[in-house]
């Protein structure tokens, strides 16, 4: 037995029965193993569960600024994208990406590149590891609260829509006349408007890297 099949396996289970029922009893069992056979590979639960956040973010791409031709925000674009479905993939495991620094061998693969990509596109240091901490955050956050354990379904939105329809437009004008908007914006659609503001933002601060530097300053 090798340490990619016991972490394959244990994100299979996560996906099934979430992070907190997943054991190490359950895994032996579903390896037709025994516990004392994975602790030859692990230390315990919070090392395999290291090592499963690590192996979702194998599946994150990232472009490369050798090889393909694109803008900065093109490739930065592609990598919240794959990031995103990444993580959408496993929603009972989004728990661990949001509560871990990612430096497994895929996780540092990630950043390594895409703070290489930014550099190569113009970006100070400081603004391209500022700039992969707020993209992992946002989709990290957008993912969990669209995908997450208790994240809202149609029907919870049909209610709520329902709810502000029946607020007192005297009171609630403007929340009254957004009812629909509120509530309607498709979770794909509500993920690319914010990555669109987001990444906007960042090229008025490539733009601009004075200002950044001066801000930074000014809260020190």
């Amino acid at each position: 037995m090798d340490i990619d099949r016991i972490v394959d396996t244990a994100l299979q289970l996560i996906d099934e029965v979430g992070v907190q029922a997943l054991t190490l009893r359950m895994l032996a069992e579903a390896l037709d193993s025994g516990t004392a056979t994975l602790y030859r590979h692990l230390r315990g639960k919070d090392e395999l569960l290291v090592l499963v956040a690590d192996r979702i973010l194998a599946d994150v791409h990232v472009p490369s600024e050798q090889v393909d031709d694109l803008s900065w925000r093109e490739a930065a674009t592609v990598v919240a994208h794959s990031f995103y479905e990444s993580l959408r993939r496993h929603p009972h495991a989004l728990p661990l990406l949001a509560t871990q620094v990612h430096v497994g061998p895929n996780g540092l693969r990630v950043k390594e590149r895409l703070i290489r990509l930014l550099l190569s596109h113009g970006f100070t240091a400081s603004l391209a590891a500022r700039t992969y901490t707020v993209l992992g955050h946002y989709v990290i956050g957008l993912a969990i609260q669209q995908h997450g354990p208790g994240a809202s379904r149609p029907e919870d939105q049909a209610h709520l829509r329902d709810f502000y329809r029946s607020l007192d437009p005297a009171d609630f004008p403007a929340t009254s006349a957004a009812a629909e908007d509120l509530t309607s914006v498709a979770l794909h659609e509500e993920f690319r408007f914010g990555l669109e503001l987001l990444l906007h933002g960042l090229e008025q601060a490539r733009r601009t890297p004075s200002e950044v530097s001066a801000a930074k300053s000014r809260r020190h």
